[in-house]
């Protein structure tokens, strides 16, 4: 015999308006062993299954859903069924951890963090430390910028005996402190980092960093000699020593580091010229230039001679009659075949070498000068007076690229203390007079109102800031409690103060409706969205008195049903410790309660007790926590309303329009009246959905389409009700406004008709 869904449905519809809930789990049973991808049946028997107490079968059925949207990237909804998971069973680790996972994967960092703090409790009360600051490691990790607890977390790796762990804590601590410019707490922290780990890259870099920011990077020069001294053949290590040294202003340290590294790396020859920049810097011109003269050919080969001219510009300027810069430039000149300025730099090189009496230089000079000006006759004559022309055999080597005639070669005119450090490969070159450097080789109507707000089927998930900027990350986050200040959405000026009472008063309307219909959850919620918005009042306080009053002394959990509610035990009771109240939507709501330390006999050790305490203390000590986000609220309603949990969907509605306001100039308030309204109206309460179809159409600046379908949707609420004079009211306007629309002259007719109907009765 064929399976006959649409009949099987109908039969467990039956069964539970009539009460029968195990008959009716026995048709969603049979659904389901022939459909099983019909979530919608799986979500059904879950509900069924938990009000009748078999709470083991539903967390199977809901896992199953969750897993199935988390799977599929469908965050929220995954979200929604864990929540209902976690109502079932309280505290779970494992559940905690997913739904961590997910609310961090949304941005929502206080929500995460509330979960991971019950997943860690659970690790400590079995004893396993390990896996308890593996868990709060993840904590940290989800503001990275709150330095504080990863420094906690830090010690208690260390106390554990997990030195590498408390390592990288400790750097990762230092780094965001460096980044966020506490130089002297960075700098305490990589100190103990290295001291657990002296030879890590990283830390030795980052405290290279700020030490040159506090001005004393000869801190970090001499840690890195003993790592240099236990490394020497690293050349990452002797490139940060020779950084140190410079950045200390330290020129023969950065010389002797410079070198040790080039014995690795011939390549990095252009570190020299930092080098050079620090000898000038302190003021040795001479060993600045001897430094420049040890490069020059390699640089020349390479094309880069603007930095060497920089470097003898900035030398000349400060002592222009230096003659040693003077044959630097004079040979950047010849290599540039600028024979012009090559002339003039020889006339200068002549006259500084003659007032300081360094006749041999000044031989030379004019030796090359009466080469390029033949007719120049003072030259020949001072070049007889000081003793004539050098002898031939001791003049520089001549080049190809130049006739010898015409121009000389200037390929040794960096003069070299006596015993200063060459390159290797230049030193058997010939050495030629003055001992100047040796050369280097050559180097549509029909549609539902509800449609109208509708997200997209996939779902966006909160952006990821992530780390951004380090200063300026910000979380914008959603946040469930109230702030230390109300939130003013209205205006501030003293004449906004009837309209915003007036307002109070409206919305406290909706609050006795709910207290009412005994609605206490979402009479609650409302409150707290009231006083953000408005601050203390006593009105408030007296209406939360009246439902503390009528509140059940056992706790109860709350499911998609009429029926009554399966009661909690008392040994979850006890072993509950409140991290977040998770009914309150997704919001960023530091937690309320966290133990404050493990069992006596959970054989936890203090000084993880202390840190573990140290994050209650941090988490519940968020003064200024990050600002709600309407976007959250509003989606993860979607999701609910999508999923048939109405109540989680009007909580959240109700969060989103509590962070908005009908004068933002936005859509954002008039949609969540809208979906409120229907989702009150799925529920059967179409008294509530009147309140909120009313506020939406409060709203100034709407469309007319706007308009005209939720006049609609009202005059259908009123009907629900039955009062039928004010549903014919609304028609009424809307079909005078289109008679077109959607079925509205149906509708009035047949709403007309009833009116006469019942005035002849």
């Amino acid at each position: 015999m064929a399976f006959e869904k649409a009949k099987v449905l109908k039969a467990a519809e039956k069964f539970l308006s009539q009460g029968k809930i195990n008959a009716a789990i026995k048709e969603y049973r049979q659904i389901i062993e022939h459909d099983a991808q019909d979530l919608t049946a799986v979500n059904m028997l879950g509900d069924l299954l938990a009000r009748a107490g078999h709470k083991d079968e539903a967390i199977s059925c809901f896992s199953r859903i969750a897993e199935h949207y988390r799977e599929q990237e469908f965050r929220l909804k995954a979200i929604a069924m864990y929540r209902k998971i976690e109502k079932l069973k309280p505290r779970d680790p494992d559940t905690a951890n997913k739904l961590g996972e997910l609310y961090a994967a949304q941005g929502l960092i206080v929500d995460a963090r509330a979960q991971f703090l019950i997943v860690a409790d659970g690790y400590t009360r079995a004893g396993e430390t390990r896996k308890t600051l593996a868990v709060l490691h993840r904590i940290a990790d989800l503001d990275p910028h709150n330095t504080n607890i990863r420094i906690q977390l830090a010690e208690g790796y260390l106390k554990e005996g997990m030195e590498n762990e408390s390592a990288k804590a400790f750097g990762e601590a230092a780094k965001h402190l460096l980044e966020n410019g506490d130089l002297e707490k960075s700098h305490s922290a990589y100190v103990r980092a290295l001291a657990l780990k002296s030879n890590d890259k990283t830390l030795l870099r980052g405290l290279l960093s700020v030490t040159s920011a506090l001005g004393t990077a000869e801190d970090a020069a001499e840690i890195l000699e003993k790592v240099v001294a236990e490394m020497p053949h690293d050349p990452d290590l002797a490139a940060m020593l020779a950084d140190a040294y410079v950045a200390a202003d330290d020129a023969p340290g950065a010389e002797r580091a410079t070198a040790l590294l080039l014995a690795h790396d011939a390549s990095g020859f252009r570190r020299y010229i930092e080098v050079a920049r620090v000898y000038l810097k302190v003021g040795q011109e001479d060993e600045a230039v001897r430094v420049l003269g040890e490069i020059l050919e390699k640089m020349l080969a390479g094309r880069e001679e603007s930095d060497l001219l920089e470097l003898v510009d900035e030398i000349l300027a400060r002592a222009p009659e230096h003659v040693g810069a003077l044959r630097l430039l004079a040979r950047i000149h010849w290599w540039q075949r600028d024979t012009e300025k090559l002339r003039a730099v020889l006339e200068r090189l002549a006259e500084s070498a003659e007032a300081a009496g360094m006749f041999d230089d000044e031989r030379y000079a004019l030796t090359q000068l009466i080469r390029l000006a033949p007719d120049e006759s003072r030259h020949a004559e001072r070049l007889h007076t000081i003793g004539g022309a050098l002898d031939e055999n001791l003049e520089p080597q001549q080049s190809d690229e130049l006739a010898a005639d015409v121009v000389p070669t200037f390929e040794s005119f960096a003069i070299l203390d006596e015993g200063a450090a060459i390159f290797e490969n230049n030193a058997n070159e010939t050495v030629t007079e003055f001992e100047w450097n040796s050369v280097a080789g050559n180097s549509s109507t029909n549609i539902s109102f509800a449609d109208l707000n509708e997200s997209d089927d996939s779902e966006r998930p909160v952006p990821d800031q992530a780390w951004v900027d380090p200063f300026s990350q910000d979380f914008t986050l959603a946040h469930s409690a109230a702030t230390d200040a109300p939130v003013n959405l209205g205006d501030d000026s003293e004449d906004s103060a009837p309209r915003n009472h007036a307002q109070m008063k409206q919305e406290l309307e909706s609050v006795d409706f709910y207290i009412a219909q005994g609605y206490s959850d979402i009479a609650l919620d409302t409150l707290e969205i009231l006083e953000r918005q408005f601050g203390p009042d006593p009105e408030f306080a007296s209406r939360r008195a009246q439902l503390e009053a009528g509140k059940p002394a056992t706790a109860t959990v709350e499911f998609e049903s009429n029926s009554e509610p399966a009661p909690v035990s008392a040994a979850e009771v006890e072993t509950v410790v409140v991290v977040d109240d998770v009914v309150r939507g997704i919001a960023e709501q530091a937690p309320q309660s966290i133990p404050r330390a493990a069992p006596t006999n959970s054989g936890i050790d203090s000084g993880l007790a202390e840190i573990f305490e140290e994050f209650r203390v941090e988490a519940e000590g968020e003064q200024n926590p990050p600002a709600e986000d309407f976007e959250t609220h509003y989606n993860m309603a979607t999701a609910y309303k999508e999923m048939d949990l109405l109540d989680e969907a009007i909580r959240e509605f109700q969060a989103a329009a509590g962070l908005t306001g009908p004068g933002d100039n936005t859509p954002r308030f008039f949609q969540c009246c809208n979906m409120l309204g229907h989702c009150f109206m799925q529920k059967g309460l179409p008294q509530a959905a009147v309140l909120w179809f009313k506020k939406g159409l409060d709203v100034p600046a709407r469309g007319a389409e706007e308009y005209k379908a939720l006049q609609y949707e009202l005059g259908s609420a009123y009907e629900q009700m039955g009062d039928l004079t004010r549903a014919v009211g609304a028609f009424t306007e809307v079909y005078g406004l289109d008679v077109s629309y959607r079925d509205v002259a149906d509708r009035l007719q047949s709403l007309q008709g009833r009116q006469k109907k019942k005035k002849k009765q």
